[in-house]
C-alpha cells in the first residue's frame, strides 16, 4: 500500500483544487476529495489511470453534490423567506466563479480541469469518459458564453 500512500499524498491537494473549482466550498471539497481517494483505493488493483480515476470521481461526486445543495438551498428559501446568496469566494473572484457555475455541467467540468489543473484536452477526455472533440467543443462554447457572460470583447480562444 506504500504506492497508494505515496498517490494519496501527492494528489490530495490538486483534487480538493479541482473540488473547490467546481463547488465553491472548502469544507466540501476536502469531503469530495477524501471521498474521491477512497474510491480510487478501493479500486486501486483494477485502475491503469489512478489520477485520471481519481479526478473522474471528483467531478462526477461535485455534481451531485451541486445538484443536491441546490435543492437544498430552495428549500431553505422556501421556508426561511431568504434567497440564494454566493459568499463563499473573494469578491474579484465571484463575478467569474458565478459565470462559471452557470454553466451547463459538461462545460463547468472541461473549464475546472482545463484552468484549475491545467489538463490538456487529451487527459480531460481520459477523466471524462468523453471523446477528445467533445472536449475541444465543451472548452470553445463555455469560453464563448464567459466572455458574453463577462463582456470580454475581441478575445479568440487559444
Amino acid at each position: 500500500m506504500d504506492e497508494f500512500d505515496d498517490f494519496a499524498r501527492d494528489s490530495r491537494a490538486r483534487l480538493v483544487g479541482l473540488a473547490y473549482s467546481l463547488t465553491g466550498d472548502r469544507g466540501v471539497s476536502e469531503d469530495l476529495a477524501q471521498e474521491s481517494l477512497l474510491a480510487t483505493h478501493g479500486a486501486w488493483s483494477d485502475v491503469t489511470a489512478p489520477l485520471a480515476y481519481a479526478r473522474r470521481t471528483v467531478v462526477h461526486l461535485a455534481a451531485t453534490r451541486v445538484r443536491s445543495a441546490g435543492r437544498e438551498r430552495r428549500a431553505f428559501a422556501r421556508w426561511f423567506g431568504r434567497g440564494e446568496t454566493f459568499t463563499e469566494l473573494a469578491p474579484t473572484d465571484a463575478e467569474f466563479w458565478r459565470a462559471v457555475a452557470a454553466l451547463p455541467r459538461r462545460q463547468r467540468e472541461v473549464i475546472a480541469l482545463h484552468y484549475v489543473e491545467d489538463l490538456p484536452v487529451a487527459d480531460i477526455a481520459l477523466a471524462l469518459e468523453i471523446a477528445p472533440g467533445s472536449v475541444k467543443s465543451a472548452l470553445h462554447d463555455a469560453r464563448a458564453s464567459l466572455r458574453r457572460t463577462l463582456g470580454i470583447e475581441g478575445e479568440e480562444d487559444r
